[in-house]
């Protein structure tokens, strides 16, 4: 697997300034368009959160859950993880940076979602990256979004969480000192084992999707961060040296003299993107196809995604890494990182609790990610294959079980670049229409 994953890792190099460009650039424009429009009615977002408009589509908060269900978990408890591994400390504070550019950006694809989408034969909306660059671009929409389409086919395979969630339950559960079959095999029974719990809601459709993670996310975040949160104040003396810590490694000058510190902006920029999706175009399929009417509200609450999982939820997991010293001299990365710095300030339990947590958040984004595909295969073959992406999905997690980190890793990094280019694109040539819709919103 070693040469595929070098393959990938130059690819990944060619593109990843492209997305460089985009992300920061394209963030840094439409705060300065809309005068910081979203961060300056964040309150507002979350009043807007549980109010109801109708009984079409889903409610915002529902599509919130299921947006928060993809990115909250292993993006934040295994991403951020990985991202010290590779950066060090430093590389929290380019998450930070780019989750608020973030909150931006969907704020304005969330609202193109809605502002530009179709509807169903029931009279459902139909909205995503692919309906509002068809509709909102006439003459080059349709490539943009075929090409979106065909790298979504491969950006939500579950390759991630399938390979995160069994090494989580490998390590911590130990399963071969009950019954010794071999790591391997203990990965191939527990990728079937996640497959038929995906299974079970994952071919029920959006409706049981959407109120599966609507129950089991805010229970999860609340539990997950009251146990980050005793452990900080359990350890509030390490806590500002690992703040100062953060901030003079992501602005190291001798870091920057020996060249790395554009590496260290990227790889704190990718695990940002990894973590809340920004600018990739996933959550926008979800928001689409909420019930609200006014395209800037359903923008608004989208733009508090990145803030609770990045801001919130990643901060917590890598100050925790950070304090515990797990980091420093060990060759752990991924989850496995996260679960000895848990273990290490959390009674010696910490990673067990961590292990349940692990399991629900994976799981609920094994539930949401199938629809990203199954709406793209639905664009690309106008409906009539849309239901096999499932098929193809529940059997990628078995092969995805066994995968090495790396090459997991590198296959969602090139597939985020190649989603994120079109649907910037789309984003900053559509935006106009959102900056006078605000305006209009205003007078």
């Amino acid at each position: 697997m070693e040469p595929f994953a070098n393959v990938l890792n130059e690819l990944i190099g060619s593109l990843e300034w492209i997305m460089l460009t985009l992300i920061l650039g394209g963030g840094i424009y439409l705060s300065l368009q809309s005068k910081g429009y979203a961060l300056r009615n964040i309150k507002k977002g979350g009043q807007l959160l549980f109010q109801k408009e109708n009984d079409k589509g889903i409610s915002r908060f529902e599509a919130l859950s299921a947006v928060l269900a993809s990115t909250v978990g292993l993006g934040n408890i295994s991403g951020v993880a990985i991202a010290i591994y590779m950066g060090g400390p430093g590389v929290l504070v380019w998450m930070w940076i780019t989750a608020a550019l973030g909150a931006v950006i969907k704020f304005y694809s969330s609202s193109l979602a809605v502002m530009l989408r179709e509807k169903e034969s029931d009279g459902s909306p139909l909205g995503g990256p692919m309906y509002y660059m068809t509709l909102g671009l006439p003459k080059m929409g349709k490539t943009l979004a075929i090409w979106f389409s065909f790298a979504g086919l491969f950006g939500v395979l579950p390759a991630f969480t399938a390979n995160q969630l069994t090494q989580t339950v490998v390590t911590v559960v130990q399963p071969d000192q009950y019954l010794q079959l071999g790591n391997l095999y203990w990965k191939i029974i527990l990728g079937i084992t996640f497959v038929l719990i995906a299974a079970w809601v994952i071919l029920g459709g959006l409706q049981k999707i959407v109120k599966v993670t609507a129950k089991l996310v805010p229970l999860m975040v609340v539990l997950y961060f009251s146990m980050g949160l005793y452990i900080l104040i359990d350890n509030y003396t390490l806590v500002l040296p690992a703040l100062n810590a953060i901030f003079t490694e992501a602005f190291n000058l001798n870091t920057a003299v020996t060249g790395g510190f554009w590496g260290l902006v990227l790889i704190g920029i990718r695990r940002a993107v990894f973590s809340n999706e920004s600018g990739v175009g996933n959550a926008p399929m979800y928001h689409g196809q909420s019930e609200t009417k006014e395209p800037i509200h359903e923008g608004l609450v989208a733009a508090l995604g990145p803030l609770l999982d990045t801001v919130l939820v990643c901060s917590i997991t890598g100050i925790i890494i950070i304090i515990s010293g797990a980091y420093l001299g060990q060759d752990l990365n991924g989850i496995v990182l996260t679960l000895e710095a848990f273990n290490r300030l959390f009674f010696g339990i910490g990673d067990q609790l961590l292990l349940i947590m692990v399991l629900v958040f994976g799981v609920s984004t094994l539930f949401t990610y199938s629809y990203y595909g199954v709406k793209c295969l639905d664009f690309l073959t106008q409906k009539k294959w849309g239901f096999v992406y499932n098929y193809i999905y529940l059997g990628s997690i078995i092969l995805s079980a066994v995968a090495t980190v790396d090459v997991v890793i590198g296959i969602i990094d090139l597939s985020f670049a190649l989603m994120c280019i079109p649907n910037m694109i789309a984003i900053l040539y559509l935006s106009p229409k959102v900056k006078q819709r605000i305006k209009t919103l205003q007078e």
